[in-house]
């Protein structure tokens, strides 16, 4: 098992996104059976049964394991990865693209889709990684900073551009023998207000 599949395919994503068999594949980290699903569920074990075939036939889940009980062959079921993306190349044409997403460098709009460029881009290349049976190497940082105002988030993006000027004028080479490009991405955005309970939204209500 993976541990993050990227779904491109349109008809793949659709059986994905539909809520019981989401659910399903969420239950399914670990091997089990229909009949154990159904309990987990709520739902009929034919019911549970049909939900898996789609999922099975699109490569969302395989067998585990077969267990013989008398004349009958139980199936253990596991998801193919631990979590599930959407690439945007399953939008197709509508997929949204940096390149005319907008002329805003600072808008939200063309953070979403440098993000999703992301998810498309290391998404494929991962697949024919996997498929050669090699590693595709990738950096990450993700850390959280709190400005104590606006200009002093101002201030922090102009020096961090101007590092970044220099670290990229420092170690780029157009003409390197046997040098490959890679794609770097910086992004920031305020981190979200975590989600009241439901109880306490109905009481901050007037």
């Amino acid at each position: 098992m993976v541990d993050v599949e990227v779904i491109h395919d349109p008809a793949v994503a659709a059986v994905a996104l539909e809520p019981m068999r989401s659910r399903l594949l969420a239950e399914l980290s670990e091997p089990a059976s229909a009949a154990a699903l159904s309990t987990r569920v709520g739902l009929a074990r034919q019911k549970v049964n049909y939900h898996l075939r789609a999922l099975e036939a699109h490569g969302l889940v395989r067998v585990a394991e077969k267990r013989q009980w008398g004349g009958l062959t139980e199936r253990l079921l596991v998801a193919t990865a631990s979590s599930y993306v959407v690439s945007p190349k399953a939008m197709g044409p509508a997929a949204v693209d940096p390149e005319r997403a907008t002329t805003d460098r600072l808008s939200a709009s063309y953070l979403i889709a440098l993000a999703a460029r992301v998810v498309r881009e290391v998404g494929d290349m991962v697949v024919r990684a996997r498929e050669a049976g090699k590693r595709m190497p990738s950096l990450s940082i993700d850390t959280q900073i709190r400005f104590r105002s606006a200009a002093e988030r101002a201030s922090f993006t102009s020096e961090l551009t101007r590092a970044v000027t220099t670290l990229a004028a420092r170690y780029h080479d157009e003409t390197a023998p046997g040098g490959r490009p890679y794609r770097f991405v910086v992004m920031a955005h305020p981190t979200p207000h975590a989600e009241k309970p439901h109880a306490e939204k109905e009481e901050a209500c007037p």
